[in-house]
């Protein structure tokens, strides 16, 4: 009989047995269940206490810190310096919100760790962490990635915490086998806390998640966490040697929440004073912080009235089953975002979008870790940190109230990347083939890169800066000065000398508009912006591919709309802020970068002829500056250096006005410090020189600038209707061209064909 809808591969395959799949499942989630030691009695989690008790001792500032530590740190390279960043940012995760790392920002995250370690050394969390910059950079971003690390970092035996719940057998199992058995006091502790719900009458959490050692009498508390924490004193540095230990002031003198409150109050008096009965009834668990269930951490939107609330328990028909002891007891359960994320991290996000009137319980809050609702107090402990963009806190620094916050609040400014490969980076991980259902073709991502970066550079300040460095400093184009970000590379008109000390001022360069409200990264077209853009331009029925042309037309309708985007109002300055003109500008960037694909991809231009040409030219120049001979291989004999060779090298790659003998000197030096800082592998002269190789590269072009312009009228023919008329080798060459094109950089046919026409018609047409 024939089998429908079965291959032959399928009929072979035995059927999934699905008892014994869920039972290794089954058997997985129970062994981390046992070894998580997720619910615990109150002995086994003090027994947990004295075997680790810095880490049960920590306060949230403490979790967050040791959360950042954890995943580690590295030095990055940049051309302002070197730069600790925060591993923890790196981190990818597939979630449905296509969250991932954060790029660049190294400075704000080295702000937030700064101030949650400051929080460790004080032993509380006494101010609030504002993150603000212009829409769109990425303040968000960074404080779902600190969540996110947040989240993995307590599923780890290293990040356990752990809250505690209430008890309540019942009557049947209270006055049966655990009932009052004297002997518990004596051997060990007898507890509920393993009770399965069919032999419970109720349990009830703490929403406030109060840590469990409160359940020990505070003076005894503070002496057991001063003898098994040996803290050291408050200031003293968190990162520095193991044997230092700061206690909070949330532990040593922090207290039950009121409704917790009440009911140890109650079950104590039930049990006469049994401080062991008592603790019977207490259910010691582990948590993990979540995003999704708003637990130990939570975002709070702007809204109008007090982020947390109560509400009666001992009122709800559901809670009837009570104990008597806890019947004429007032019971409230607290709730709200800031109830949720205590032990861990609250949100405001836009917070100065609020009425004032909304925050200003802030103010207390911040200064005594205690928020008053109702008839409650209740004591948090939690790093507190909220977004704003500029133009809030403008208003805010304003409005009379601002002297009162200013001294609560610790700022940290996330302005827009000025780098554009780290801008690159968050196109390429956000724009992909599966999210716009297209291919990407090479320089897509570049492009609208380049553009935004270039619409968020300042018109640098020449007189900040020394008499002799005025000139180079003024004299800076915005694509110079977004190079010299980028790479350091300083731009090819200078003199080896020149190009020297503006690196120097580098540093000064990027930092010169800090401290002035309109600082560079405040003003220019966002990711989010740009991100809007390239998805538009990836719905452009002309192209079957996502090209930089359909980028470049999608960038030139945007520019016209200066009444949406903001920074488009700019005047333009020495060039910069010249948005349309910047459209243009990575037009013939990009045009830069096909030109020598292509030409590669054509076989006109090989790298090895420039790296040997060269490679002779470094051996002349070495000896003339040591005054030594090179033995020639053919004569068998010692000649002096080929000035022949250098003088047609040096036409070639030095700029006008440059002295030829301090050149071949700078050369040699440059060589030589390459090697200091990288004394292992091969010499790389196009790492070392990539101006020079530019400058051999367009020397080159020039001189076979009639070929490419035969080879483009065989191209217009091959990809019209003309492609019979071409012979053999023609039809080859424009073959081997787009092949090369697709196997080397990454094209496919479509968007070659786009990227071979759009230079031709562009730099070859007659």
């Amino acid at each position: 009989m024939r089998s429908f809808g079965m291959n032959n591969s399928q009929k072979t395959e035995r059927p999934m047995d699905a008892k014994q799949y869920l039972t290794e499942v089954g058997a997985g989630v129970q062994s981390g269940f046992v070894s998580g030691r997720t619910i615990l009695s109150f002995e086994d989690y003090l027994a947990g206490f004295f075997a680790e008790p810095r880490r049960h001792a920590r306060s949230a500032a403490q979790l967050v810190k040791d959360c950042l530590d954890f995943y580690g740190t590295e030095e990055v390279d940049l051309p302002v310096g070197k730069q600790r960043r925060f591993k923890l940012f790196d981190r990818h995760e597939e979630t449905a919100s296509g969250e991932g790392p954060v790029f660049g920002q190294e400075t704000a995250q080295n702000a937030i760790y700064r101030i949650v370690s400051n929080f460790v050394r004080a032993g509380r969390t006494n101010k609030l962490i504002l993150l603000h910059g212009p829409n769109g950079s990425a303040k968000t971003s960074l404080l779902a990635a600190l969540a996110r690390g947040l989240e993995d970092y307590t599923r780890r035996p290293e990040g356990a915490i752990y809250r505690f719940n209430w008890m309540f057998p019942s009557e049947k199992i209270a006055k049966g086998a655990l009932g009052f058995v004297e002997k518990a006091a004596v051997d060990s502790l007898e507890t509920f806390a393993h009770l399965d719900s069919t032999q419970l009458d109720a349990r009830l959490a703490c929403e406030l998640k109060d840590h469990p050692l409160f359940l020990v009498p505070r003076a005894e508390r503070r002496a057991m966490l001063t003898k098994y924490c040996k803290p050291a004193e408050r200031g003293s540095d968190p990162s520095g040697p193991s044997g230092e230990f700061i206690l909070s002031d949330y532990l040593l003198e922090g207290e039950l929440c009121q409704k917790c409150s009440g009911i140890y109050t109650a079950l104590l008096a039930s049990c006469r004073g049994d401080y062991l009965k008592l603790l019977r009834h207490v259910q010691v668990e582990r948590f993990v912080v979540s995003r999704r269930y708003q637990q130990g951490t939570a975002v709070i939107e702007p809204q109008l009235s007090v982020d947390a609330d109560l509400r009666q328990v001992t009122a709800d028909r559901s809670h009837a089953s009570l104990p008597a002891a806890l019947a004429s007891v007032s019971l409230f359960e607290a709730s709200g975002p800031v109830v949720s994320g205590n032990r861990g991290l609250v949100e405001y996000s836009d917070l100065l979008k609020r009425p004032m009137e909304s925050y200003k319980y802030l103010l207390g809050t911040i200064e005594s870790a205690s928020v008053a609702v109702g008839p409650a107090l209740l004591h948090l402990d939690c790093v507190l940190i909220a977004t704003s963009n500029e133009k809030h806190l403008q208003a805010f620094k304003e409005t009379p109230d601002f002297a009162s916050f200013k001294g609560r609040i610790e700022l940290v400014r996330v302005p827009y990347l000025r780098r554009y490969a780290v801008e690159k980076r968050i196109y390429d991980a956000q724009v992909t083939r599966a999210a716009i259902g297209k291919h990407i073709a090479p320089h897509a991502t570049s492009v609208a890169a380049l553009w935004a970066v270039l619409t968020r550079l300042k018109k640098p300040q020449p007189e900040r800066y020394a008499a002799g460095d005025r000139e180079q400093v003024d004299a800076l184009s915005p694509m110079e000065k977004l190079r010299l970000y980028d790479t350091g590379e300083a731009p090819d008109r200078l003199t080896a000398t020149q190009a020297k000390e503006l690196k120097k001022i580098l540093p000064d360069l990027a930092s010169e508009t800090d401290n002035l409200p309109t600082y560079e990264g405040r003003t220019g077209a966002s990711a989010r912006e740009i991100k809007s853009a390239i998805l538009n331009a990836s719905q452009n029925a002309r192209y079957k591919c996502l090209t930089p042309l359909a980028i470049f037309e999608e960038l030139a309708q945007l520019v016209k709309d200066k009444s949406v985007y903001e920074f488009l109002q700019q005047d333009v300055a020495d060039g910069y802020c010249d948005h349309a003109e910047f459209v243009r500008t990575s037009e013939a960037r990009y045009l830069d970068e096909i030109d020598e694909e292509i030409r590669d991809s054509m076989g006109l231009v090989s790298e090895k002829q420039y790296q040997e040409l060269f490679e002779r030219y470094v051996l002349n120049v070495s000896s003339w500056v040591k005054g030594e001979k090179i033995y020639n291989r053919v004569t068998q004999g010692y000649e002096a250096p080929d000035e022949d060779l250098m003088v047609s090298t040096e036409r070639i790659v030095m700029t006008v006005g440059q002295d030829r003998k301090d050149f071949r000197r700078s050369i040699i030096s440059s060589i030589g410090a390459h090697r200091l800082d990288h004394p292992e592998g091969a010499m790389s002269y196009p790492a070392i020189f990539p101006d020079l190789f530019r400058r051999l590269r367009d020397h080159y072009f020039e001189e076979r600038k009639k070929t490419l312009r035969r080879n483009q009228d065989i191209v217009l023919r091959y990809l019209g209707d003309e492609r019979s008329s071409l012979n053999a080798k023609d039809a080859r060459m424009v073959e081997d061209t787009l092949a090369t094109m697709t196997s080397r950089y990454g094209y496919c046919r479509h968007c070659a064909q786009d990227a071979l026409l759009f230079l031709l018609r562009k730099r070859y047409a007659e």
